[in-house]
């Protein structure tokens, strides 16, 4: 079983970037999290990350022929990119969104997912923790599929 986990733009700056929304983890630190769970698991983890959205259109399109399903935190492209969304309805996997702050809880013009309706699952404002809940929702989906 190999998930492949993608990350948005902005998203290289976690730690860094807005602490008292994300964290003080660094991206690198929410992957060794979810490289322990996944062991655990017995799921195989891939990551990419991209500031650009053709970059993640392009990871969508390779995890279907590379991937069981993908855990995506597609950022602010989360509510307004259509060809992302265009990107997951056309491969035949399983993909989650993922948020670590509760999108609903923060400005109007998060409230709306444009990816949502397309994907298995949202989760949302568990921080980190979000990818981890992720992980186990995806990895038992995938497993029953088996």
């Amino acid at each position: 079983m190999n998930i492949l986990v993608i990350n948005g733009p902005n998203l290289n700056l976690l730690g860094k970037r807005e602490p008292g929304i994300y964290g003080n983890d660094s991206l690198f630190d929410i992957q060794s999290e979810i490289v322990s769970l996944a062991k655990e698991l017995g799921v195989e983890v891939e990551f990419y990350q991209s500031n650009h959205e053709g970059g993640i259109i392009d990871a969508i399109h390779n995890a279907m022929d590379e991937s069981d399903g993908v855990i995506l935190n597609a950022g602010a492209y989360t509510h307004y990119s259509y060809a992302i969304r265009d990107a997951i309805a056309a491969v035949k996997i399983p993909v989650i969104e993922v948020h670590m702050s509760n999108i609903h809880a923060r400005e109007e013009f998060r409230h709306t997912s444009v990816i949502a309706p397309v994907c298995r699952g949202s989760i949302a404002g568990f921080g980190k923790n979000s990818y981890l809940l992720a992980l186990r929702a995806l990895a038992d989906m995938i497993g029953k599929k088996a």
